[in-house]
């Protein structure tokens, strides 16, 4: 082991000792000086021989255990572990020449390298969430007492929290109690929740087309049978919604309607109501996803506060405006249902993140959080105008002007594919969200949803400017 000190010495560049001795037992796995199956040496002489302490190397072994480099043999040592196929960094990115469909943006933009840009993506970026509320929050649960960092949460989930999330559907007339919410790991959780509640293999659920891409690769995993409504710039087309919802009889109604994804439509108080009543006529339930609900300057009508909840279920999550790493959502439903939500949620994911529920409770109860939606409503609305006006001489037009939010629907040029666009802008490091990936009837060939956050960089208006030409 030697030749291993004398690299460590060499390699010094201000890491920590244990990383060192780390690094330095890796690159004899790789270089197979060290085989499998091979005995390491004892703690105390790889320490001797390193002139580190026997702790480091212990913390280094310990280390090296956890992520499956070697094996740890109680009362023999510590082992090299048998190899596996080596890992390349040329296998780690996107498949760039996957065909559209609901997973082709998440997947292009949850594999982006950190070079990479994401218009296309859901998220606002790192600097524009609350870091210092989050940082402050998670100082002070590293001093919350031990069952707060080591328990499950309750079934129904932080009831602190729950009454918060009451307080807050007030304000914007949705009457639910406590009770009547139950707290998940994501809205994406709460959908799926609800389709294995709702919904058998085979049932009809009507979306919007567009709509949020994932509510199609949800429903297609729960085996369901989707049909499409257009939307319109008020909600969906209420002509058809009747006709589809007479002829179909379908089980759920999934949609966004206080800014709704991707177009940025609003839903009239006028089609709200008419929704209702063909939703009570047909005994359709509807799921009504609000997790844009902050980015609101004045709330748009909702079903479920016209509703009281009868038929209407609430959902939504914190991951847009605080933290997508903070995996944590609700369901506000009747009480007659909350019971069965219980019992499959316990049955699905058992007791739910306590810890992600008391960081959202800590920056929601913050004064700072309040401000920090203030002011970034004021930015997105600077953001939808400045991109609105960098995509006008592209040719690319906004469908509507969205009152709030983050995403611009565009319609491109006259006879461009969006999927073309995309898959050459990927090529070059921007991932793009064409139509037909929201579209359940293949009808938005030639739309793009843009986010406005993710499109400050002047890279994305030239790769796009270049995507264009050759699509034409």
């Amino acid at each position: 082991m030697d030749q291993m000190a004398i690299q460590m010495i060499d390699d010094n560049k201000g890491r920590t000792r244990v990383v060192m001795v780390m690094e330095a037992i890796r690159q004899r796995i790789a270089g197979r000086t060290l085989t499998p199956g091979a005995k390491l040496p004892s703690v105390r002489s790889l320490a001797a021989t390193l002139k580190v302490s026997v702790s480091t190397v212990v913390d280094a072994y310990e280390r090296l255990v956890a992520e499956g480099a070697i094996l740890s043999r109680p009362g023999s040592g510590f082992y090299v572990a048998n190899h596996i196929a080596p890992f390349a960094l040329s296998e780690t990115g996107p498949k760039l020449d996957r065909a559209v469909d609901p997973f082709w943006v998440s997947r292009q933009s949850l594999e982006a390298g950190e070079g990479d840009l994401k218009p296309g993506c859901g998220w606002l970026p790192p600097a524009w969430l609350p870091e210092d509320n989050i940082r402050r929050s998670l100082r002070n649960l590293s001093r919350a007492p031990a069952s707060t960092l080591a328990d499950y949460a309750t079934p129904l989930g932080l009831p602190s929290l729950r009454q918060l999330l009451a307080r807050r559907f007030a304000e914007r007339s949705v009457e639910a109690s406590p009770d009547q919410i139950i707290l998940t790991d994501s809205g994406t959780q709460a959908i799926d929740l609800l389709c294995r509640f709702l919904l058998e293999p085979g049932d009809t659920v009507l979306v919007d087309d567009p709509c949020y891409f994932n509510f199609h690769a949800l429903l297609r995993a729960h085996r369901a049978r989707m049909v499409a409504v257009p939307y319109t710039p008020v909600g969906p087309d209420i002509e058809l919604f009747a006709q589809i919802v007479a002829e179909h009889r379908p089980r759920l109604y999934i949609t966004n309607s206080g800014i709704h994804n991707p177009t940025g439509a609003t839903l009239s108080p006028v089609v709200a109501h008419r929704v209702l009543k063909i939703a009570e006529q047909f005994d359709l339930t509807i799921v009504e996803d609000d997790i844009f609900a902050d980015f609101e300057h004045i709330p748009a009508p909702r079903l479920s506060a016209f509703d009281g909840l009868e038929r209407v279920i609430l959902i939504g999550s914190f991951s847009k405006t605080l933290s997508a790493s903070a995996r944590c959502g609700f369901i506000a439903a009747r009480p007659q249902w909350i019971e069965g939500l219980t019992d499959l949620k316990i049955a699905t994911s058992f007791g739910g993140g306590r810890l992600d529920a008391e960081l959202v409770l800590n920056v929601l109860s913050d004064g700072g959080y309040r401000k920090h939606v203030e002011v970034l409503r004021t930015r997105l609305a600077q953001a939808r105008v400045e991109v609105a006006g960098k995509l006008k001489p592209l040719g690319v037009t906004p469908w509507i002007e969205p009152q709030a939010g983050m995403f611009l629907w565009c319609r491109l040029p006259d006879g461009i594919d969006a999927t073309a666009v995309a898959h050459a802008s990927i090529k070059r490091g921007v991932v793009m969200a064409p139509g037909n990936a929201f579209s359940l009837s293949q009808a938005a060939t030639g739309f793009m949803r843009f986010n406005v956050s993710q499109c400050l960089d002047p890279k994305v208006f030239d790769v796009l400017a270049d995507a264009l030409r050759v699509a034409r």
